[in-house]
C-alpha cells in the first residue's frame, strides 16, 4: 500500500506580512465627525473597512445603526460594483444595533470583495438612493499612512 503525502508549503512570516498593507486614515481623529474611515486594508482576497461611528445626539438612548445586504464599494469613476461579503459588528437589515446612550462611539468592518491592487479611490455605497445611509464618495487613501507594528519591527530588525 502506497501513501501519498502532500507537501505544505509554508510561506515566511516576512512574505505573509508584505502582501497585507492596512492604510490609516488621518482625519479618523477629528472627533467632530460622526461616521468616518478609520481604515483601508487591501489584498488579493479582500478589501477590509474598519469604520468609527458616534451615535445620535437626537436621540435619548443615541437610536440605532444597521447595515444594507446590497452594500459595495467601486472605483471612483467606475461602474463596476465590489460587493459586501462581511460585516463585523454591524448586524445586516432589518435586524438592529441599538444604542444605550448618546454620543456613544461603534467601531464595525465591512469586508468587500479585493478591488484592483493599484486602487486609490473609491466610493463606499451603502445605498445609492437611500436616505441616511452610509455613503462615502471620493475616499482617497493614496496619501494615508502605515503604522509599523511590533511584529513589523521584529521582522525587519533580523
Amino acid at each position: 500500500m502506497e501513501t501519498i503525502i502532500e507537501k505544505i508549503i509554508e510561506k515566511s512570516v516576512q512574505e505573509k506580512q508584505t502582501r497585507i498593507t492596512r492604510l490609516y486614515n488621518p482625519a479618523c481623529m477629528d472627533f467632530t465627525n460622526r461616521h468616518r474611515v478609520k481604515s483601508i486594508e487591501a489584498t488579493e482576497e479582500y478589501t477590509r473597512i474598519d469604520f468609527i461611528y458616534r451615535s445620535s445626539m437626537i436621540y435619548i438612548n443615541g437610536g440605532w445603526i444597521q447595515m444594507a445586504q446590497g452594500a459595495y464599494i467601486q472605483l471612483v469613476g467606475s461602474k463596476k460594483r465590489y460587493g459586501l461579503i462581511k460585516a463585523i459588528g454591524i448586524p445586516i437589515t432589518p435586524q438592529k444595533h441599538y444604542f444605550t446612550r448618546q454620543g456613544e462611539f461603534h467601531t464595525y468592518t465591512l469586508i468587500y470583495e479585493a478591488v484592483p491592487k493599484n486602487t486609490s479611490k473609491i466610493d463606499i455605497i451603502e445605498k445609492k438612493d437611500g436616505k441616511d445611509c452610509f455613503n462615502f464618495y471620493n475616499v482617497d487613501f493614496s496619501k494615508w499612512m502605515t503604522i509599523p507594528h511590533a511584529a513589523d519591527l521584529a521582522i525587519s530588525n533580523n
